[in-house]
């Protein structure tokens, strides 16, 4: 047993090499960057096996220690059913705390729902099935309602590529093999169905539904796609579709951009092993130009690389005569013939270097081609080329590519990197004279949307203080943005590391995140407003106040008392102004909150906000009781700030006033005795010796 867990140890070590791995799980393939492992028996019941108890992707993070292996094999083995009470396998795994392992389930109840409810363009109804029909038997003429359907469909993307299987279904030889030609000419058939539509009923949205189309497409068998877009190469194969708008094939052509052609080729060449003319010629349609044709080929290699069959020992002796037909396609050789010789003895040369030992020079050159020195060139390449870079279009796929290295160095936890990768996408968005600065400022927003980011902003109360203080740094780049992945550990009520670390790095943004941290306080956790609130008080920004005018009517004292401490710290008449119509409206213990939250701190900033509140009220009139309010807590935490007014209040005079003047009076001459300054004092005298009469008789 123990044998067995240290062996599928050394293999997932090996797969991840160091880093992140992740494979997803279908009925009949395990997937692996979103494209199917080599069919072979083994993956295919490995695949039904962890289908069958839910499992939609497994990802693994660095070395799994073979005592966090066998809990994990002992819920696999587990009756799904049983499994499935206690919540899935993501839940009860969940229990384990063991963050080297992830799993991902399938939620059938959202399936379902989303099914039904959120897509009804999916349902496979009559009407469904009769759009297949029509498809298969090549009927154009169809009612009102099944246009209706079609134009939904052509706003979904799955929908299409469901539509796609379900024409393609029938059309399979007698010993299961698919008929590739038939299968490719009922697609294009279904595909001129949804743009006919679209012509007609809806022109405006032609180029959406083609990308939609292409996205669809990108997603059948490659081979299929193939077939479809080598009947695009021949004009003559393909007719104009309704109202002689441009043909249908040319439009999806078009609509591949660079990274579904790469992953169109990856997926042709790991699965046939070699490139073929046929593949050359399509290759040739889709990407005409030469340089994209490099580029493409370039991304092609990067995935081939993920997959097995880039990791073979001839793959690079492959990759070049591959690389070669595709490039040199109806073109002169791409390389030189002494070139190519020398090419073909590179495996030879490479196993009788393999045999014996390096030289001793070659030791340390060997170690700098280690990952974290490839990863950092790599770094610094791209950089370089986003620098050079003279086209905006190319400059804004140099970006997004950034964005993606970004996204793979913190699922790596190299923030090192992260932050040299952030900091030059951040310095052309902030350039205006950037011919990227738009593209970056995208492509660094999208960095926070990552699913590797939002993993490194949970795990920040975790960190050493060096990584935390990098990750902090990365945030700082990235801008205010960074803040939407933050949020979540601004609920805990205790102050835990992670929300300390969190709020002092959203703190920094000042202004620019009080915006970000409206969901906070509109939460209906109480922890997630009172926090919010002083996190908007240590901002101290007037923004904030329309974010903090609303907890003051909740019945939490917590929220209450966070959000007029951070009203309080804002210098703007705008917050004071808050807190005295608050105080108006509320009535009762909600009022008493306010005031306790008022001198609860014993703050000497909150001072101008009750000298505001008692200047703007009428002391005789509605306000009465506010200002006795106000009055007392500047008895509380008063200072010479406060004796004008209270000076003025005092000295105050109303025909008829009677018992209200006479409280008045009290509540300001008792806070002047409080504040015991010799300002304070020097009032009192005055007032003694030339206030009114009842004045005089208060003061002694």
């Amino acid at each position: 047993m123990r044998g067995s867990l240290d062996r599928l140890a050394s293999a997932i070590a090996g797969a991840a090499a160091g880093g992140v791995f992740s494979f997803g799980v279908t009925p009949d393939d395990l997937l692996v960057e979103g494209i199917p492992v080599k069919r072979e028996r083994v993956t295919a019941e490995a695949a039904a096996w962890l289908h069958a108890r839910d499992i939609l992707q497994i990802t693994v993070a660095g070395d799994v220690a073979p005592r966090a292996l066998q809990p994990f094999l002992a819920l696999l083995a587990e009756d799904p059913a049983s499994v499935r009470r206690r919540g899935g396998p993501a839940a009860v795994w969940a229990e384990q705390r063991d963050r080297s392992i992830l799993i991902e389930q399938i939620d059938f109840s959202r399936v379902l729902e989303e099914r039904d409810v959120e897509h009804p363009a999916r349902r496979k109804d009559d009407l469904w099935r009769a759009i297949v029909r029509a498809v298969l038997e090549k009927r154009r003429a169809l009612d009102e309602t099944a246009h209706a359907r079609l134009l939904d469909i052509a706003g979904d993307v799955v929908a299409i590529a469901q539509l796609a299987g379900d024409v393609m279904a029938p059309h399979y030889a007698a010993d299961g093999s698919p008929m590739l030609t038939s299968q490719a000419a009922a697609v294009v058939a279904a595909y001129r169905h949804l743009t006919g539509i679209i012509e007609v009923l809806a022109p405006d949205r032609r180029q959406e539904v083609m990308q939609n189309l292409a996205a669809a497409t990108a997603s059948l068998d490659p081979h299929v796609v193939m077939q479809i877009l080598h009947t695009a190469e021949d004009p003559r194969r393909e007719t104009a579709s309704v109202g002689g708008a441009a043909p249908m094939l040319g439009g999806l052509v078009a609509a591949f951009d660079d990274l579904k052609v790469a992953q169109l080729l990856a997926t042709t060449l790991a699965i046939d092993g070699q490139a073929s003319e046929r593949l050359a010629s399509v290759f040739d349609t889709i990407a005409p130009d030469a340089q994209r044709k490099h580029r493409v080929l370039t991304l092609t290699k990067s995935l081939l690389g993920e997959m097995d069959f880039g990791r073979r020992d001839h793959f690079q002796t492959l990759w070049s005569s591959m690389e070669e037909l595709l490039l040199t396609y109806n073109e002169r050789p791409f390389v030189s013939a002494s070139y190519r010789t020398g090419l073909d003895g590179v495996a030879a040369r490479a196993e009788a270097m393999a045999g014996g030992d390096l030289p001793e020079d070659l030791v340390a050159l060997i170690d700098t081609l280690g990952q974290e020195n490839v990863r950092r060139l790599s770094v610094t390449l791209l950089i370089d080329l986003l620098r050079m870079e003279q086209d905006a279009t190319l400059a804004g796929g140099v970006a997004r590519d950034l964005a993606a290295f970004a996204e793979d160095l913190l699922m790596a936890g190299d923030y090192d990197a992260a932050l040299t990768v952030v900091t030059a996408l951040g310095g052309h968005a902030g350039d205006p004279a950037s011919i990227a600065g738009e593209a970056c400022r995208v492509a660094l927003d999208g960095i926070v949307a990552t699913a590797a980011f939002h993993d490194a902003a949970e795990l920040l109360g975790e960190m050493s203080d060096a990584e935390a203080e990098r990750f902090s740094r990365v945030c700082e780049r990235i801008g205010p943005a960074a803040a939407d992945a933050l949020r979540d550990l601004l609920e805990a009520e205790e102050l835990t590391p992670g929300r300390g670390r969190a709020s002092a790095i959203i703190a920094r943004y000042k202004e620019r995140a009080v915006s970000r941290l409206a969901p906070l306080t509109s939460s209906p956790r109480w922890a997630a407003q009172r926090n919010a609130a002083d996190l908007l008080g240590e901002i101290g920004a007037p923004d904030a106040v329309p974010l903090l005018h609303p907890l003051l009517r909740g019945s939490d004292a917590r929220v209450i008392r966070a959000a007029v401490r951070a009203l309080a710290t804002i210098k703007s008449p705008v917050a004071a102004r808050a807190i005295h119509t608050a105080l108006r409206a509320a009535t009762g213990e909600q009022r008493r909150a306010v005031v306790e939250a008022l001198v609860a701190e014993r703050d000497a900033r909150v001072v101008p906000v009750l000298v505001r509140i008692v200047e703007e009220s009428n002391p005789f009139g509605a306000d009465h009781a506010i200002v006795l309010d106000a009055l007392a807590a500047l008895a509380t935490v008063g200072d010479d700030q406060a004796i004008p007014v209270l000076t003025a209040t005092m000295r105050r005079k109303k025909l008829w006033g009677g018992r209200k003047l006479k409280t008045v009076k009290q509540a300001a001459v008792a806070a002047l005795h409080a504040i015991g300054s010799p300002a304070a004092a020097d009032a009192l005298q005055d007032a003694a010796q030339n206030g009114d009469r009842l004045l005089r008789r208060l003061v002694q």
